[in-house]
This record gives structure tokens, sequence and C-alpha cells, in this order.
């Protein structure tokens, strides 16, 4: 007994791991656990800290970071409900047509910016299969070529900023490296913040995709002959002003959300609310019969806010200060009348119920989970996991090489049978705060942004590996009963060699992840 005592921490994290294994809702498992555990460690002796429970349920709910979650969960679903997805990938074929393998090319062009706004790899991945693979198996493309572009495409969302895997990545790490800078002694350590993620994953995440892209030409030029034919169902062309309408819009939304964000100019929660009611005019427009109120109204009315606030008249005193205030409320009034003509258009098609109601769904599901984690790693370190999980990184071989191999190995394990938010929510708070107190080669500390890279690529990889993958379960749904599961397998694995060549990069070149934030944000 008291062998059993002395090792509940790792007790709980067995028990965790074999309610996860067998199917038991993540929450409950994550909260129920820990629990039962902190009972059990007050039959030990030990006193858990329970009484902390509400207050960090409070400091969740209330933390202005995550309310871009839903914000962005909601976005993503207004495109793709809306088929504003599907217009962009056929304007995209359109555009790359003359290219070998353009179509594919348009898959994992589309499908970053699909997964950027959406971050769910599973819904990418199925919207990317029906959309797009019988398009691409009627035009020629091997199943194998096909199957592999759009499930790496819907991987994209791991690591393409705005995604909400790099949020809650980004509010993890960030309280892991609070935490490693007071135990240094370091009680005023310098922020790092969603903003700071966004920024170090942009170009590698800019570097994947360019990998992709030159394989995807590669092999498709190569076997052109038989595999890959030119477009004969796009070769009529749509008009320019569809494929103006289907192409500009949703790339202007993702440049302005990231933009804005990358520029300091609004908060990851100002820029998710933007991104929102973007897509919604977008997708109103869209259905509208006519684009003039949907689109053109909020568009005119946002110009005009802007220029108003941006020149200062606001602040002035008399008349010109009155005139000011004046337009700024007629702005906002025409601004208000444009996103109301777009829900409405949106109801009116009968989208705007499902929409919402399976954002709803998401939203609850991922912070019900939160909660359950929050509770587990409070009792977990109550139990003393903290010194457990320490002592085990510090004593493996290899030193900071060791250590992140191994962290490597267990989240791409995990990967198989969980998803991201399990593991950001459970692995990233154990592990982050003792790596961000370790030496790199150059004998500075481990950058948070460096690691959240890292650990974003790492995590892609294993939603994409055979035989396991989520992203290849979620495309099997898809796929027609023609196309052979080894075939979707053989498809992949250039993918995943290309994911861990970049990986490998990120670690031998930290400066892909650091430059960038490094000189946004001196």
């Amino acid at each position: 007994m008291t062998f059993l005592a002395g090792h509940l921490d790792l007790l709980l994290l067995a028990s965790v791991c074999l309610l996860l294994l067998a199917g038991f809702p993540v929450a409950f498992s994550l909260g129920g656990a820990g629990l039962l555990f902190a009972f059990f460690g007050s039959l030990a002796g030990i006193t858990p800290t329970l009484g902390a429970i509400p207050l960090r349920i409070y400091g969740i709910v209330t933390n202005e970071v995550l309310i871009a979650v839903p914000l962005f969960i909601f976005m993503g679903f207004v495109l793709e409900r809306s088929k504003v997805a599907e217009d962009l990938l056929l304007a995209m074929g359109w555009f790359l047509r003359g290219l070998p393998g353009g179509l594919s090319l348009s898959v994992t062009l589309v499908g970053a910016l699909l997964a950027a706004s959406t971050g769910i790899v599973g819904a990418t991945v199925v919207t990317m299969g029906l959309l797009a693979l019988p398009t691409l198996l009627k035009n020629g493309y091997r199943p194998s070529l096909a199957c592999g572009s759009i499930a790496a495409a819907g991987t994209l969302g791991q690591i393409i900023p705005p995604s909400i895997v790099l949020v809650f990545l980004a509010d993890q790490l960030s309280n892991a490296y609070q935490s490693a800078q007071r135990d240094m002694g370091h009680f005023a350590p310098e922020p790092f913040s969603v903003a700071d993620l966004f920024a170090a994953s942009v170009l590698p995440g800019l570097v994947l995709v360019g990998a992709y892209m030159i394989y995807q030409m590669l092999a498709a030029g190569r076997q052109k002959d038989r595999d890959v034919v030119p477009l004969p169902t796009l070769a009529a062309g749509p008009g320019r002003a569809d494929l103006l309408f289907s192409l500009c819009p949703p790339l202007f939304l993702i440049v302005c959300v990231l933009g804005s964000i990358l520029a300091g100019i609004a908060t990851p929660t100002e820029a998710a609310a933007l991104g929102a009611a973007g897509a919604v005019v977008i997708a109103g427009a869209r259905i509208s019969a006519s684009r003039v109120i949907p689109l053109g109204l909020p568009l005119l009315s946002a110009l005009v806010l802007a220029c108003v606030l941006a020149s200062g008249f606001l602040k002035a005193e008399g008349l010109a200060g009155q005139m000011a205030v004046a337009v700024a409320i007629a702005a906002s009034l025409g601004l208000f009348v444009g996103l109301l003509a777009n829900f409405n258009a949106l109801r009116a098609q009968g989208l705007l119920s499902g929409i919402v109601q399976k954002a709803v769904e998401m939203v609850a599901m991922m912070f019900a989970i939160m909660i359950g984690a929050s509770i587990f790693s409070l009792v977990f370190r109550d139990l003393g996991g903290d010194e457990t999980v320490t002592s085990l990184l510090s004593s493996l071989p290899g030193g900071t090489l060791g250590a992140m191999l191994a962290v490597m190995a267990v989240m791409f394990l995990l990967g198989f049978f969980l998803d991201f938010l399990e593991i950001v929510f459970v692995v990233v708070p154990l592990v982050a705060p003792v790596l961000l107190q370790m030496p790199m080669a150059d004998g500075s500390l481990m950058s948070p942004a460096w690691l959240g890279v890292m650990m974003a690529v790492n995590l892609q990889t294993s939603f994409l590996t055979p035989p396991f993958g989520f992203a290849l379960f979620y495309l099997r749904g898809t796929v027609p009963a023609s196309v052979r599961t080894m075939e979707i397998y053989r498809g992949v694995i250039p993918f995943v060699a290309i994911q861990l060549m970049v990986l490998a990069m990120i670690y031998w070149l930290p400066a892909l992840a650091t430059w960038l934030p490094g000189r946004l944000y001196p």
C-alpha cells in the first residue's frame, strides 16, 4: 500500500490512458479520474488543493484569448456549409490548370486555407474528400496521389495560422513558459501570446506547403501521359466575374485576419470576430440573388468606418468632430444592416441553424475537455507528478536532445489514439515547463515558439501516418469502394516523409520558427 501511495501520480496517468483507450468520453475521463485520485490521495495523507478547481474553471471561461476559438469554428463552418470552399477549389484549379498536377496543387492551397479557418483535421479531410476526390479521379489522377494530396492538405490546419489548434497550444505554452520562468527565479518573464505562435508557424507552414506542391508537380509530370491529364471539365472556364468572386474574397479574408494579428492591429479574438463576420458576408453574397446589399453595403460601411477611425476626427472639437461621429454612426448602422441581411440569407436557405448547432456542439466539447484536463493536471501536480516528469526527462541520455526526442515520440504515438485537444491539454502542461528550462545546443534556453511549432508539426505527422492516422480514417469514409485502403496508405507515405524532413529542418534550423516573431515583436 505504501508503494501505491507513493506512485499515485503514475497510477492516475495510467488510469486516464486506459479510460481513453476504452472509449470513455475524454472530458469525463480526465475530470473523473482526477477527482477519484484526489480522494485516494487524501486517504494516503496528501491534501489536494481542490479549492482551486472553481478558480481554474473561472479562468478558462473568462479567458479573452479563448473567445477566438468559437469564432474561428463558426467561420470555418460558414465557409464549408455555404459551398464557398467548393467554389474556391474550382477557381484555384482553373487558374493552375496549365501546371502539371494543377488540380492537386489547388487541393493543397485550398486545403491550407480551409484547414486554417477550421483547424479541425476531420472536418477538413471529409470536406476536401467529398469536394475534390471525385474531380481528381475523374481527371485521371492516380487514387494514391489523389488520396495522399487530400489527406495531407487536411492536416495542414495543425500548423498554418489562423488555426484553433495553435490558439489552444499557445495558451498552454504561455502558462508553461511562465511556470518555467518562475522556477528559474524570473518573476517578470516576457509574455508569450497566440500572435507569437502564429508568427512562428508562418514560415514552417509555407515551407511545408511548398514542399507538398513540388512533390505533386514532380509526381504529375513524371507520369502525366497516363496518370494526370489536362482538365477537360474546366476547359470552358467559368466567367471572369465568377472566378474573381470565388477566389478573391476568401483569400482577402484570410489575409486580413492573419495580417491584423501579426501586425498587432487586432488581438486574436478581435481578428476572429472579423473573420466570422467576413465569412457570413461572403457566404450570404454567394447565395443571394443580388450582391449589392449582402456584399457591397457591409464592405462600404466597414471601409468608411475604418477611414473615420484612422483620421482621428472623432476626437476633434466642434463641427468636424460632430460630423465624424455622425458618419461613424451611419457606417455602423450600415454594417449592422448588411450583416443582418446576410444572416437572413443564410437562414432562408436553411443553413444558419445547422452551422450554429455544429459550432455549439464542437465548442461545448472543447471547453468540457479543457475543464476536465484542468482538474486532471491540478490533481496530478498535487500527487507529485511535476517532480516525476522532471526527474524522468532530466535522467534521459542525450540531455535536451534526448528529452525532446522522448517527448516527440510520446506525442507522436498518442496522436494515433487521441485528438489534438487531449494531447495539448494533458501532455503539454506536464512536459513543457521542464523542456523550457533546458538549454539548446548554443547554450540559450528553449524558445516556446520553436517548441510549439515542433509539437504542431509532430502531431500533424502523427495524424497522417498509416495505419492509425486520424486523417486516414476520416478519408476512408469518403472514398469510393473502388479505392483500396493500401492505395490511401501508399499515397500518404511521401507526404509523411516530407513532414519528417520539415520537422528535422525546424530542429536543426530553429530560425525557421524564431526569425519572424523576432522581427515582428523585437
